[in-house]
């Protein structure tokens, strides 16, 4: 079975996502191996060091993934389907954190058809809500 080049890209950003704050939550890893079941991927050689966490992703490497994923001009619906994508991921856990909101605020700027004020000050303000609300909870432990 041939995989789709695209499929591969979008799942190797989705591992680069979960790396992206320094480490891989356990929902996170779940949620990973999930979509690379669903997908067919779970084998796929390229994908086992990631997937399996043989070496971490740098920011830097998970959006080269992104801009390869769009391509030179991409499209409303081609970021969509991205910050949709990478928003099951980012959500799977509970929590943004700013690296996170970031990458979805990135994305938000690259969909002309949206005006970014709106879009880009929900996305942080939202992450703000979710950095706010967690660091109550560790005080309330």
């Amino acid at each position: 079975m041939t995989t789709d080049p695209k499929v591969t890209t979008l799942l190797k950003i989705l591992i680069g996502v979960a790396w992206i704050d320094g480490q891989i939550q356990p929902e996170e890893r779940e949620y990973l191996h999930r979509i690379a079941e669903e997908k067919g991927l779970e084998n796929e050689p390229e994908l086992q060091p990631l997937l399996h966490e043989f070496r971490p992703v740098k920011a830097a490497e998970c959006y080269s993934w992104v801009n390869e994923y769009l391509g030179e001009q991409p499209t409303s619906e081609a970021c969509q389907q991205l910050i949709e994508a990478i928003s099951g991921l980012i959500y799977s856990d509970g929590t943004v954190d700013t690296s996170e909101a970031k990458l979805l605020t990135d994305l938000q700027l690259l969909d002309t058809s949206h005006p970014p004020s709106e879009s880009v000050k929900n996305s942080v303000l939202t992450a703000i809500r979710n950095i706010y609300q967690r660091w109550v909870a560790t005080l309330n432990a």
